[in-house]
């Protein structure tokens, strides 16, 4: 037996393009101009989020407040505590107590720094009127109980008294 003869041929014939390759190309082509797209778009919204937090950490800088606006502050907590320390509960069992049928209470000021009471209300008549500002001088709570003013409402067919009653807080500081 003899060996078959080997052919070889050094010069390679064309070969033909694989469609599967060529496709493949497209592809990543396709993908990297995505991704180039998408690094764009993420990179102006990173710019935008900086640039906003930026603004914000400059908004929360606190200004330089002057002098007179924190007294001012100050002294408006300091009458809103002096008004919360006032003792609510007995003012309102001092008025409510007082009550009378004739008489009613339509307002209620506290002056805390005065150190006063102010009540505005109306009465069926003059003896029921001054009844009332005895017994609130008679409560434990006031002291110097006095009427401010008074008026017969003549617009009123019944013409009831409106008055004003002024007293002072006992045993507050």
């Amino acid at each position: 037996m003899k060996p078959r003869r080997l052919h070889l041929d050094y010069v390679a014939g064309p070969r033909r393009q694989p469609l599967a390759g060529l496709l493949l190309l497209a592809v990543a082509i396709a993908t990297a101009a995505a991704l180039v797209e998408r690094h764009h778009v993420v990179r102006l919204e990173l710019d935008r989020i900086e640039a906003s937090r930026g603004l914000v950490i400059a908004e929360r800088r606190p200004a330089a407040v002057p002098r007179e606006s924190l007294q001012e502050q100050a002294k408006s907590a300091e009458a809103v505590v002096r008004q919360l320390a006032l003792p609510w509960q007995a003012i309102i069992e001092t008025v409510e107590t007082t009550a009378t049928p004739d008489v009613a209470i339509l307002q209620m000021q506290p002056e805390a720094q005065q150190r006063l009471l102010r009540l505005s209300g109306e009465a069926r008549t003059q003896e029921a009127m001054l009844d009332y500002v005895r017994a609130l001088a008679a409560a434990r709570t006031l002291a110097e109980v006095h009427v401010v003013n008074h008026q017969v409402r003549t617009d009123n067919p019944q013409r009831p008294i409106q008055f004003t009653v002024q007293a002072s807080f006992r045993g507050l500081p």
